[in-house]
């Protein structure tokens, strides 16, 4: 999973921890509410979206520094990004969405980059 590779030096920052937000609920709970033909007008995909997106910009920055590659989020559609959560979720019921999330993010084509344009937001 990438968020275990996420990680920071405990005297300069707080311990990481990725145990809330609704991705992390359970697909037997979530996956029910999820409505993917309503789109963004309806409240839990417009939450699972935004966690989404919030979870692929921090994986990212975990790619971009790990293997200096990173996903094209013009490319993440929210119609689609819901979608997946919710045949995952149907399948699944036992797992938690981040799953799905993380299965995209290992599959995804990546864009490579030049080590040295790689940000580095920590220093």
């Amino acid at each position: 999973m990438v968020a275990a590779h996420f990680g920071f030096s405990q005297s300069s920052r707080a311990e990481p921890t990725i145990n809330a937000g609704i991705g992390l609920s359970s697909c037997a709970k979530l996956g029910p509410d999820l409505k993917p033909a309503e789109g963004l007008n309806h409240m839990p995909n417009a939450l699972l979206f935004f966690w989404i997106q919030g979870y692929l910009s921090a994986a990212n920055i975990y790619l971009l520094n790990d293997t200096t590659n990173h996903i094209d989020m013009s490319a993440v559609d929210a119609g689609k990004m819901i979608k997946l959560v919710a045949d995952f979720c149907a399948a699944n019921p036992d797992n938690k969405p981040v799953t799905a999330i993380d299965k995209f993010i290992n599959d995804a084509d990546k864009i490579d980059v030049k080590e040295s344009d790689v940000p580095t937001p920590w220093e």
